[in-house]
């Protein structure tokens, strides 16, 4: 049965775990905004051998699991004198798996610029890095936003995985003090209804965005 005194006993333990999730979740998100912005501008690139080793980067990355590059990053690179600690390898392991979603999102963004506003800036004689920043991505990254919202969510409810590189996330956190005391049903309950409540609030938070940028 539901014992509420236990249940409130745990709280502070599991809030202090859910904020190791919501750190993994945020760093990883920023460095896979950061990458993906990198590999789609590498799979436009005009020199074929850039663009085609991107393009194989990005399918061998999203066809393997994110728990094997997580295994791959904690477990195999110290072997190569690379130590990370479990937070460093669950940012760099999420952040890496999702850029290669996110730059297939840039790129989608890019593509759908119209053609005639590369060919305008270019007869006006503007710098590559003044076409790309001043024309092109403020035009190309507003639409996907909802979308890259949409893999913010996805990232956050992956953070379970990184409990097998020994991070102590939230769900981590519920079935430690689970083991501890035998009684699962309030942990798990209530890490289910944090997930859930976060989950629904940054859903609402990306429709009100979308809202607001259709307006525009």
């Amino acid at each position: 049965m539901w014992d509420w005194e236990y249940a409130f006993s745990i709280m502070p333990q599991l809030l202090k775990a859910l904020q190791i999730t919501i750190v993994a979740t945020f760093l990883g998100f920023l460095l896979a905004c950061v990458l993906g912005l990198l590999l789609a501008f590498a799979r436009r690139s005009t020199f074929k051998p850039i663009s085609l080793i991107t393009g194989g980067i990005v399918e061998f990355i999203r066809s393997t699991p994110l728990l094997a590059q997580l295994y791959f990053i904690f477990y195999v690179l110290p072997q190569c004198g690379i130590m990370l600690s479990p937070l460093a390898a669950g940012v760099i392991g999420l952040g890496l798996h999702y850029s290669t979603y996110l730059s297939e999102v840039y790129r989608a963004g890019i593509d759908a610029v119209p053609r005639g506003q590369w060919e305008a800036a270019t007869a006006l004689n503007f710098s590559l890095s003044r076409i790309w920043l001043s024309i092109i991505l403020p035009q190309a990254i507003p639409p996907v936003i909802p979308v890259m919202g949409n893999y913010l969510i996805g990232m956050f409810k992956d953070t379970p995985l990184l409990s097998a590189i020994t991070l102590v996330e939230v769900l981590q956190a519920a079935k430690i003090i689970g083991s501890r005391s035998f009684q699962y049903i309030e942990p798990i309950t209530m890490v289910g209804a944090m997930f859930l409540v976060l989950s629904y609030i940054s859903s609402v938070g990306i429709r009100r965005l979308e809202a607001r940028l259709n307006r525009w």
